[in-house]
């Protein structure tokens, strides 16, 4: 049996979208992202998460952005053979995105823009491809941050999860019937970037290790 330290992270799940070489694990202290921002914006002290990556199967443990106090670092994402982490500054107002050379395992700042860019960090994160960062806000409006400027609202019951290209994937949940006749299911809304619906998809979209998208109805 092979033991990693990984400082008490006990779990651990691939980076998405499209690696089977790379594993990353989250502390959390103060739970996710937006709760970590109610902490902050209450005046309690906030200590920060601690985030690895695992390189599979050597079971290499990287850590790429150190924990600090008055920030938090999201889950990762993969894009061509680069690994981007979305981290919060609280301290200092800013959003950072900095990059991993999965060859090199050099760390560097990608992109930086001030929280004030956003309403609230509330489903924040970073999507591919391309690698665009992204909020979908509790008043089921859905945005893209950065690199454009996007806004609009989404259906009832839709949750984005996927972007390829000019279009926008939503996972969209039904629901009907009482008892043995209840019945659930769900669809994927394609939409492009100005909200336009384009297609409804039956069943769902999945991102293979290798990138490659699969429909599965």
């Amino acid at each position: 049996m092979r033991v990693l330290d990984t400082h008490g992270i006990t779990y651990i799940e691939p980076v998405p979208e499209g690696t089977s070489e790379w594993y990353c694990g989250i502390s959390y202290e103060h739970g996710d992202l937006y709760e970590a921002e109610e902490v902050f914006q209450a005046g309690e002290p906030l200590e920060g998460n601690s985030l690895c990556l695992i390189h599979y199967p050597d079971g290499e443990v990287f850590w790429p952005v150190p924990k600090q106090a008055g920030t938090y670092t999201e889950k990762p994402v993969f894009l061509e053979g680069q690994i981007y982490l979305l981290n919060v500054d609280f301290e200092n107002g800013c959003i950072r995105i900095f990059c991993f050379e999965c060859e090199s395992h050099e760390v560097k700042l990608f992109q930086e823009l001030p929280l004030s860019s956003v309403k609230s960090c509330y489903n924040l994160k970073l999507h591919t491809s391309p690698l665009c960062l992204t909020r979908q806000g509790e008043e089921d409006v859905f945005e893209i941050i950065w690199p454009e400027r996007i806004h609009f609202a989404m259906g009832a019951h839709e949750s984005f999860f996927l972007r390829d290209g000019e279009k926008l994937y939503f996972a969209k949940w039904y629901e009907e019937g009482e008892g043995p006749d209840y019945r659930y299911w769900e669809e994927t809304v394609v939409r492009d970037l100005s909200g336009n619906h384009l297609e409804t998809l039956p069943g769902d979209i999945q991102v293979m290790p290798n990138g490659e998208k699969w429909h599965l109805s």
